[in-house]
């Protein structure tokens, strides 16, 4: 922490949680399917002084990949976090935040298995190009898997988180949301039920996000398990970040 005005990312999670009208969200959030968009959850100096260094601390962590037809950026892995970026760990692991998500669910989270690359990690999208086609976010766990995504850099005026919300209810018109992920803001979703994707990059912009994952059950069948390592290791974070789970 930079500022001695600033709190830490742990005090300020506290707060956020405290201070937000929880009715409101819960309500907003069942309404739209699971989906819940909150600007400025955490307050941007918090972001800017105690996130952001992270941000440029672990960009050499970073792997590339592009598979042709769905996704190109750049991702660094939970290990990575982990292991140089406790500020991240702050949040992920914060009670307060865990028992609001909870709460919010209606549905006894855990933090994924520390085996698991993408409990918390980072997506950069600093390449023209660099995108993610539209997806659900599957859960190979034995139970329901929900995302939170956290907007930490946002200098582009068309790479955008699309959502198309009711996608897998039959009795319901899709409805199209194109956000903006400013440092802070934050979008919290069912993993089975968000068809979403990121916008491609244009030429000189960038964008960086935190995505945290929590699931109602942390065991996984063996041949899932051997998938999601394999999509890992070629479309997230490299053969290297697998290995280092393993070890």
């Amino acid at each position: 922490m930079s500022g001695t005005n600033t709190l830490s990312v742990g005090e300020a999670v506290d707060q956020a949680v405290a201070s937000l009208d929880f009715e409101r969200i819960r309500k907003q959030y069942w309404e739209q399917n699971e989906f819940v968009f909150m600007s400025e959850f955490l307050p941007r100096p918090v972001v800017e002084e105690c996130l952001l260094p992270c941000v440029q601390r672990l960009k050499p962590e970073l792997n590339r990949n592009y598979v042709p037809g769905y996704k190109k950026g750049g991702s660094v892995s939970y290990y990575a976090l982990r292991e140089k970026a406790p500020e991240f760990m702050a949040l992920y692991r914060s009670p307060s935040f865990l028992d609001f998500l909870c709460r919010l669910s209606s549905a006894a989270l855990k933090p994924c298995p520390d085996n698991d690359p993408h409990s918390c990690a980072l997506y950069y999208y600093t390449e023209p190009g660099d995108h993610i086609g539209f997806h659900y976010d599957t859960s190979y766990y034995k139970g329901a898997r929900y995302t939170i995504l956290m907007g930490l850099v946002d200098k582009s005026e068309h790479c955008r988180l699309v959502c198309q919300l009711y996608k897998d209810d039959p009795t319901r018109e899709t409805e199209e949301l194109s956000l903006c992920t400013q440092p802070g803001d934050m979008v919290i979703f069912n993993g089975d039920k968000l068809w979403h994707a990121v916008t491609p990059l244009r030429d000189g912009e960038e964008r960086v996000a935190l995505t945290m994952e929590y699931v109602t059950n942390q065991e996984m069948g063996r041949f899932k398990r051997i998938y999601s390592n394999l999509k890992d290791a070629f479309g997230y974070f490299g053969v290297k970040a697998l290995l280092k789970g393993a070890s």
